[in-house]
């Protein structure tokens, strides 16, 4: 057999549709290159306005890169949030398009070739479940995030249910067939079950058993327990099969001369410790100071993505006015500050990174794991708890739980020194590291755990094409 999981005389049609956000954009645009390259047709549905302009500009060159995608843009008339209990933007738009996806089944009904399969995102999962079935269409549902956190958002409707199940007065929260998780590494909506987040996730939870199989960026060596845990019911009954295809293969992203990259060339190997907070995460002026006195007094190399506020059209802070004076002056010789979207999976294969300092947003993890790069995680909000929680178990990376989550504490110069000191300095660490990369390699390869999975899921499509 070759390379491509599908000959060139069968054809799958699937239709991607991811929701708000770059940590949801990038797996299903990932997912997108490896299905037209093992033969597939694919339709990429997006929804207009995105909330960021990194959104647009990726599904602009992407199209550009792909011309044999197809395209179904998803206008989204205007809507009232249904309820006040937050701000963020994208959690809006998750709802905004949630809302609306019914205004999707006659634009999928008329695509040509007829669709075979319906990939779409966890957070519009209930709206895409009926509009599949009215097709009569298997839908896949894709979890951007870890198997570890989907087990808590599968379980959450039974959690918000029951006031006593999920309180913040507890210590940690029971979720069956796993070991409990500590109350601390809930997100905090999930304590409010009126929050439009949770409402919205405790929705799309419930459509779970309705659907063919939940993909995951993640593979079998690295979540071992928790991928068997819900594959055999322990977690729920009605679960579909989870299908772990990760991680997911980066496809190959605009080339551009970027001041990092040649002076990434010019360091030793392993030398340069890389900060990156990732597209959401806004920091605040204490942590940016706190953060910057450390990098200024570590005799480390380092590279630093420095992000002031949450949506990137919004983010016009120069660096003169976040950084002080002698920072810059200091470390001009042996350090980097960038502002603004950066190439991630092109810094992390680089031989000069010999850390992360990350975020753990679970497509850096996966990222991070394929590179065999050691992490010192330092989550912020979300799933990110939970994800720095596999990243220890899995020896990628090191996770200082004190330091809570970073919205909302300020960590000091002395603390984030000494924790990256460790990450550089630990060798156990770095083999186990690198022991990971060298897992996530094997399950990509044709043949590996993930590259079976997929392949088993495009034979089912193909099977649903020939009835």
């Amino acid at each position: 057999m070759s390379d491509a999981l599908v000959s060139e005389a069968i054809r799958p049609h699937i239709a991607l549709f991811p929701s708000a956000g770059m940590g949801h954009l990038t797996p299903f645009l990932r997912l997108a290159s490896m299905l037209l390259s093992n033969n597939c047709d694919v339709t990429l549905i997006t929804a207009k306005p995105t909330v960021s302009v990194a959104e647009s500009t990726h599904i602009s060159f992407f199209l550009s890169t792909h011309p044999e995608a197809k395209h179904l843009e998803f206008q989204l008339p205007y809507l009232q949030p249904s309820n006040s209990s937050t701000d963020d933007p994208f959690f809006i738009q998750f709802e905004a398009i949630l809302r609306s996806v019914h205004l999707l089944h006659p634009l999928l009904y008329s695509l040509s070739p007829p669709l075979t399969a319906i990939f779409s995102d966890f957070v519009v999962a209930s709206g895409v479940t009926r509009i599949a079935v009215d097709l009569g269409l298997p839908h896949y549902v894709v979890a951007t995030f870890s198997a570890k956190f989907l087990s808590l958002m599968a379980y959450l409707p039974i959690l918000t249910s029951d006031p006593t199940k999920l309180s913040s007065l507890s210590t940690e929260i029971d979720i069956p067939g796993l070991k409990p998780l500590p109350v601390e590494s809930i997100p905090p909506p999930f304590f409010n079950s009126d929050h439009l987040f949770t409402a919205n996730l405790v929705s799309n939870a419930r459509a779970l058993p309705e659907v063919k199989g939940i993909l995951m960026n993640t593979f079998n060596w690295f979540e071992p327990e928790t991928l068997s845990a819900l594959n055999s019911g322990r977690v729920l009954s009605n679960l579909p099969p989870i299908l772990p295809i990760g991680p997911l293969v980066p496809y190959e992203l605009k080339r551009e001369e970027r001041q990092y990259l040649p002076w990434l060339d010019n360091q030793p190997t392993e030398s340069v410790v890389y900060v990156n907070f990732g597209s959401r995460t806004a920091m605040s002026k204490d942590q940016i100071r706190e953060l910057q006195d450390c990098l200024e007094s570590i005799e480390y190399r380092f590279l630093w993505v420095l992000k002031s506020s949450k949506v990137d059209k919004d983010d016009q802070e120069d660096l003169e006015a976040l950084l002080s004076h002698s920072f810059v002056e200091s470390t001009k010789n042996r350090g980097i500050v960038v502002k603004g979207w950066i190439n991630q999976q092109e810094i992390l294969a680089h031989p000069a990174i010999g850390g992360f300092v990350s975020h753990c947003g679970w497509n850096s993890v996966g990222e991070a794991a394929q590179r065999g790069i050691p992490v010192l995680a330092w989550p912020q909000h979300g799933d990110q708890r939970v994800n720095a929680e596999v990243v220890e178990k899995a020896g990628l990376g090191i996770w200082e739980r004190s330091w809570g989550w970073g919205v909302e504490s300020l960590v000091k110069q002395e603390e984030i020194q000494r924790k990256i000191g460790e990450l550089m300095e630990d060798k156990k660490l770095r083999s186990t590291a690198k022991k990971v990369g060298e897992e996530a390699k094997k399950a990509g390869e044709i043949g590996g755990s993930s590259n079976k999975v997929l392949m088993q899921v495009l034979q089912l499509s193909i099977q649903s094409l020939e009835k």
